[in-house]
């Protein structure tokens, strides 16, 4: 039956076997193909469901299909609203500046210059570093362990995973790596070596341009810093005259439980960096949010083709209105907790096979002591009809990411699933009786 199986997975893939380069990553643990989408549920060509807790890496905060984000792009389109503009001004990117202004920074007393550095998060990271250095007139950048920042070179130097990195090809430099909050375990708070080495002239790191960090590391484990180390680590950069650059590309909008990740911590970076769920409906879209004071860019010094994708404009200003007031923000805290509370009972349940529960808002996960049982748990989800990836430098995190709209009841069963799986995974004679009882 499983060499069937096997044989039927492999021929569903043989266009893309066949055709598509072997970077391909995903469709390997995910062996169908998948022809529609609605919310928080896929469904592939033999008409089977998923329920999606991955959410395009965090691209679909809004789910897939969002109804009210799709009905502006068709009225867009059907009026021959402008598609590609470089960085011409045109209505939608005026009305989506203006929304962004009035329901996100206005509200939050935040002042920022938005830039549009291209279409995707390491666009946002390579032009935040790139004005940082032009600002401060220095090159290097702090950044921390299992930080993952992009793929282009500049933000490849600022992820700390070894294989990613190894897939540069060429030497990559211009950072220093630093441990992040908890790296030296929870007694050590890691800011003060940055402080100590800053403050000592023979400790060899050269005075930064910036500090760059994720405020909970989704693709390095869920690693999570501080409010403490935060304003421990603005402080020092502060005293330095060191830009503070948060990477909010996969945090930001909502995952965390806010909209920007920061923003209870206290802290208000020179930079923030985001893309993903930003344009709305999982169009490429990047933010690079400059204080006025850095907004000294020559005009065109940074520029990229496709920085005027007004589909994105128009999605991500229709998804803005879920910011509004606290409605959005109170169901992702509802539901937040109902994941935490129910990966906590597993964690209980299987404490020989995991270790902790981390992370908060909708992107939580359970980190396995060995971690080969993450990626047999989400392939064991797949099976039963639910998607999920591990993260971590060894692939150690079974993480859940959903779309932060979706439905309880769809939740709940995702969650059913999972224990399913766990149950299938770490209990298989239990499993067994009871699929045959």
């Amino acid at each position: 039956m499983n060499a069937i199986k096997q044989e039927s997975n492999k021929s569903k893939l043989q266009v893309f076997d066949q055709l598509e380069s072997e970077v391909r990553s995903y469709c390997r643990s995910f062996k169908t193909v998948f022809t529609k989408a609605s919310n928080a549920k896929l469904m592939d060509r033999d008409n089977r469901e998923f329920i999606d807790f991955f959410a395009g890496a965090g691209a679909l905060n809004y789910g897939h299909n969002n109804s009210r984000i799709r009905a502006k792009l068709i009225e867009y389109l059907m009026e021959d609203g402008i598609t590609h503009s470089l960085d011409m001004a045109t209505e939608a990117k005026e009305r989506f500046l203006l929304k962004f202004q009035e329901t996100i920074l206005a509200p939050r007393g935040l002042s920022y210059k938005v830039m549009f550095p291209g279409p995707t998060g390491t666009n946002s990271v390579e032009s935040a570093m790139k004005i940082a250095r032009k600002v401060t007139g220095r090159s290097n950048v702090v950044c921390f362990t299992n930080a993952f920042h992009g793929m282009s070179l500049g933000s490849l130097a600022a992820t700390g995973n070894a294989f990613k990195r190894g897939g540069a090809g060429v030497p990559l430099n211009g950072t220093t790596f630093l441990p992040y909050d908890g790296y030296l375990g929870p007694l050590v708070d890691t800011t003060s070596l940055l402080e100590k080495m800053l403050q000592d002239p023979g400790s060899g790191l050269d005075l930064p341009a910036a500090v760059i960090l994720e405020t909970l590391q989704g693709e390095g484990g869920l690693n999570s810093a501080s409010d403490k180390w935060l304003r421990n680590l603005e402080r020092i950069c502060r005293e330095h005259g060191i830009l503070l650059i948060v990477d909010d590309v996969q945090m930001g909008c909502g995952r965390t439980g806010t909209f920007f990740s920061f923003e209870k911590t206290g802290i208000e970076p020179d930079i923030i960096c985001m893309s993903k769920s930003i344009g709305g409906y999982g169009l490429p879209m990047a933010l690079t949010l400059l204080k006025p004071e850095h907004d000294i860019w020559n005009p065109g010094e940074h520029n990229g083709t496709f920085r005027g994708n007004n589909l994105g404009f128009v999605a991500a200003t229709e998804a803005l209105h879920y910011w509004k007031d606290r409605e959005l923000e109170n169901r992702i805290s509802e539901h937040a907790s109902t994941v935490s509370t129910f990966l906590g009972k597993m964690a209980s349940r299987y404490s020989g096979k995991i270790m902790e529960v981390r992370g908060k808002g909708l992107i939580q996960g359970l980190v396995f002591k060995q971690p080969a049982d993450a990626g047999k748990l989400c392939a064991a989800c797949f099976e039963k009809g639910l998607i999920m990836e591990t993260s971590g430098p060894n692939d150690e995190v079974a993480k859940l990411m959903p779309p932060l709209t979706i439905e309880t009841s769809v939740l709940k069963d995702g969650l059913a699933k999972l224990e399913a799986a766990l149950q299938q995974v770490f209990e298989p004679a239990l499993a067994k009786a009871g699929a045959t009882s």
